[in-house]
């Protein structure tokens, strides 16, 4: 598929109806969703989701980063805040610390790579190592989609993952660590057995990848 084409299919914002329509089949599928405008409103009504004092999780996430969400948990004090910890933490030596504090926090923020109108969310790792949290390690997770996230279904969004994101992430990667991305895992939330324990904030806008 060629880049144009990506763009096209993969990072234009879905209409009100296709919102409306994967909210329904998220909700049937248990988990909590809200339809937000912006993401200077989800931005806001994560603080009032997460108690103060509890430990989040902030996967990687260009989402978190443009909307200030990541800086927001991570350097506001309000938080218990794990990824500054896990950064400063040495890897030779506190693989066993770091794997515990990212698989189970209160909560987990992050964002996902698509989710379809079926009801599901996908979400793509190259070394796999935020995927326990989202999958249910965590108390709670939270995920901020912007609305060019959506697809029809499964097969559409596995085609985003190889043929959208991974190139951006690539590029995002060898410019930050002199190596390209791969998506080596991938989860695939199909419903939410614990009532309120997931939370998508499908916003109206189109943000990260």
């Amino acid at each position: 598929m060629t880049t144009s084409m990506s763009a096209t299919l993969f990072a234009a914002p879905a209409p009100a109806q296709r919102l409306e329509r994967t909210a329904a089949a998220l909700i049937a599928h248990g988990f909590s969703v809200e339809i937000l405008d912006d993401v200077a409103t989800a931005r806001t009504g994560i603080n009032e989701l997460i108690p103060d004092g509890a430990s989040v999780f902030t996967g990687a996430s260009e989402t978190l980063r443009l909307s200030g969400i990541a800086e927001d948990i991570n350097a506001g004090g309000r938080y218990d805040a794990i990824r500054p910890r896990v950064l400063a933490m040495d890897r030779a030596t506190q693989m066993d610390e770091i794997r515990q504090l990212t698989a189970g926090p209160d909560v987990i923020v992050r964002s996902v790579h698509a989710v379809t109108e079926t009801g599901s969310l996908v979400i793509a790792s190259g070394s796999g190592s935020q995927l326990p949290g989202n999958a249910g390690g965590a108390a709670r997770a939270i995920w901020v989609v912007g609305a060019q996230k959506v697809v029809p279904d499964l097969s559409t969004a596995l085609r985003r993952v190889e043929d959208h994101c991974l190139p951006l992430e690539s590029a995002r990667a060898q410019e930050a660590y002199g190596r390209p991305s791969a998506v080596n895992r991938l989860l695939i939330l199909y419903a939410e057995h614990q009532p309120g324990r997931g939370t998508v904030l499908l916003l109206r806008e189109a943000i990260g990848f």
